[in-house]
């Protein structure tokens, strides 16, 4: 980690399980990555499902001070809304992952989706990834519903480049919160699954 401090934000709807997803980060850090301090927060609108939803993490190698995200090293955005409103909060030189089907338009950048990566252009400084997150969800996995952990996967990946945690961390963390076997085999495979689309990415790192 070249700062001291790295900040992480899931930002999409209800439903999509984006508190969850920040949750395990923060439990991974935790009991697996001692060197590490971590604090987990969320907010969201209409608590109905489909009101606008984000949840963030913040890690540091030192005692944090303040524990709200202040311009997120990496967002991970899986609506347009998520993307209207938070994009332009990402730090220069971060990274913005964002789906390539619900999102359409970045703030700031101009988009040519469909290419796996776009180098960011525009208003925004930041290394910008369009990835099949939800279409690997529902087309790979058959379940829309491990979109989370196709975005943790995501996140996986961007940790073990920065060397703040272990792929393993976090699969260690998923299948202890999944008791049933299999559920937590599905919800492991979509990790892997979101860690290789990230890593199989064209945008050099």
């Amino acid at each position: 980690m070249a700062d001291e401090r790295y900040e992480i934000r899931i930002a999409g709807s209800g439903g999509q399980g984006v508190i969850l997803a920040t949750e395990l980060i923060g439990q991974a850090i935790t009991y697996h990555e001692p060197e590490f301090y971590v604090v987990q927060s969320q907010a969201y609108g209409p608590e109905a499902r489909g009101g606008k939803s984000k949840a963030e993490v913040v890690i540091s190698s030192k005692p944090i001070d303040y524990p709200k995200v202040i311009a997120p090293s990496l967002q991970i955005i899986l609506t347009q809304a998520a993307a209207d409103e938070f994009a332009p909060d990402t730090m220069p030189g971060g990274r913005i992952v964002y789906d390539d089907f619900f999102v359409t338009e970045m703030p700031g950048l101009n988009l040519q989706n469909g290419a796996g990566s776009v180098e960011a252009h525009g208003d925004i400084d930041a290394r910008v990834y369009s990835l099949p997150i939800i279409r690997t969800a529902r087309e790979k996995l058959g379940r829309e519903i491990v979109t989370n952990m196709v975005a943790l996967g995501c996140v996986g990946r961007v940790l073990e480049l920065e060397k703040i945690a272990s792929p393993d961390s976090l699969r260690k963390v998923i299948q202890a919160h999944f008791p049933v076997p299999k559920i937590a085999d599905l919800n492991v495979a979509a990790f892997d699954a979101g860690y290789e689309i990230f890593k199989n990415s064209p945008l050099p790192d």
